[in-house]
């Protein structure tokens, strides 16, 4: 009776979004009316007015899913190619493959996936690319003895350690700097660099730590797992391989699992923006499958690409034709709970583009901080993109859309526009981390099947310890550099 009493409190994700889309659309009809500085939009000033009429609100998924289709598309595709490996058994032998071979030494596993995730989200800015790992890693780790919290550990605060440390990160770092050209502000791209690797490791060192810790006590007492009842046993029967038969990892399986790992490799690889690094070796050549080079892909690219493997691998397993197009459509649908999720996730922030409540709440706080000593305005600032983050998961969007005038600001009050650019990237990156309003740490969660209340009650120490150590690097280096 008690436990299920306390299920019935549990609010799905899918409540928690709605709830979060309701309240901001009550706020925005509150705010109907209020005026703000006008900003520049494709090069002429605009005016702004918050405002939401109630079709605003109740049409914000629906253009949530317009603006999400992309990643829709690709998450079901991947479900589909997903279920294909496991149906060949070669998935299921080669995690326990790697588990008896790494035994004793399971640790190690997470330091080196959360390092190599984190290198990606400071360089490339590796985030929606992570949610493919999320079936392969949980099932991984969990048959190493772990359970599902740390599986998204690993690949949430590996990635998003690096997210915000960016150094080269052109959707982040990269996105800003182009925002202070727009108003005749040349960034130093040296300092910048200097700044978010400082955080990126001092993050990335304390994240690997965190979740190693934990799981070390998971590993030698699972009694001391965070999950509830539930959630242990949606891992059992999603992840287990409690009783499973342990299978031969036969040549076949290694075969597959080439295809599988280089379908992935070709992934990361078509995803990193080489062009904006100077390098163009990928250019032409690359472009035969979609059209569009390595450096070019994105999501809809990458679900051509994972169909065609889905193919390739049912066929190198000598699957039947009708065996082929049921084993993909189940994996699809399997994945549907996680695109729905995604779409509603994303109505939110739709929402808030659309009525201008970030463009107000920017406009306000910027007008409080220029009055704040340079201690006072940078926690100001960060704590000002916290709460834009959540409004705005888009890190590029937030850029174009705030950087021009806390930059601006920043340096009319005589401190520095490129920390103020750390700033930005250390603060959206931190609140991605835990904010229902993004897609990727709803649809990893869900994939994993952790909830979202048992993700926030892990991380609510952590994302305070991380916070303050991030906003002791940027005092320091704005009272440096400025």
């Amino acid at each position: 009776m008690a436990k299920e009493k306390k299920e019935k409190k549990e609010l799905s994700s899918f409540s928690i979004l709605f709830i979060i889309i309701f309240v901001l659309g009550i706020i925005t009809i509150l705010l109907n009316g209020q005026g703000f500085a006008p900003t520049e939009i494709d090069g002429k000033m605009v005016d702004h007015v918050v405002g939401a009429k109630l079709s605003d609100i109740i049409m914000s998924p629906f253009h949530g899913f317009q603006q999400a289709v992309d990643i829709s598309i690709f998450i079901l595709v991947l479900g589909g190619f997903l279920n294909i490996v496991t149906q060949t058994g070669a998935l299921e032998a080669g995690i326990q493959n790697v588990v008896k071979k790494q035994k004793g030494r399971e640790i190690m596993i997470i330091v080196v996936l959360m390092s190599l995730f984190s290198l990606g989200g400071s360089t490339y800015g590796m985030a929606e690319e992570t949610i493919p790992f999320y079936t392969l890693l949980t099932a991984t780790l969990v048959a190493a003895g772990f359970d599902t919290i740390v599986a998204v550990g690993t690949v949430l605060l590996g990635s998003g350690a690096g997210v915000i440390g960016s150094t080269v990160n052109p959707f982040s770092t990269g996105a800003a700097m182009d925002a202070l050209k727009s108003i005749d502000i040349k960034p130093d791209a040296g300092t910048i660099m200097l700044v978010g690797a400082v955080i990126w490791i001092a993050t990335t060192i304390y994240c690997i730590f965190l979740v190693t810790g934990y799981a070390k006590k998971v590993q030698k007492d699972k009694g001391s797992t965070i999950l509830s009842l539930q959630e242990q046993e949606d891992m059992e029967k999603y992840f287990g391989q409690e009783g499973a038969e342990e299978l031969e990892f036969t040549s076949k399986h290694k075969l597959i699992l080439g295809l599988f790992a280089s379908c992935f490799l070709v992934m990361v690889v078509s995803l990193i923006p080489w062009g904006e690094f100077g390098i163009n070796i990928f250019e032409g050549w690359t472009a035969v499958i979609t059209g569009n080079s390595f450096g070019d892909w994105y999501f809809g690219d990458l679900a051509i690409w994972f169909f065609i493997m889905a193919i390739i691998i049912a066929v190198a397993n000598r699957f039947p034709e009708k065996e082929i197009i049921d084993t993909f459509v189940a994996g699809a649908a399997d994945m549907l709970s996680v695109v729905l999720i995604i779409v509603v996730a994303r109505g939110a922030a739709v929402l808030m583009q659309a009525t201008h409540l970030d463009l107000f709440i920017l406009d306000r706080a910027s007008g409080l901080l220029k009055t704040l000593p340079a201690v006072a305005f940078v926690i100001g600032a960060y704590i000002l993109y916290l709460l834009l983050s959540f409004l705005i998961p888009s890190t590029s969007g937030l850029a174009y859309v705030s950087i021009p005038i806390m930059g601006a600001l920043a340096k009319e009050v005589g401190l520095s526009p490129d920390v103020m650019v750390i700033i930005f990237a250390s603060g959206c990156g931190l609140i991605n981390l835990i904010t229902p309003t993004s897609g990727v740490v709803m649809g990893g969660l869900q994939i994993s099947r952790v909830n979202y209340s048992t993700w926030t009650k892990f991380m609510a120490k952590p994302i305070i310890i991380i916070g303050l150590i991030n906003l002791a690097i940027l005092i320091g280096s704005m009272l440096i550099f400025s």
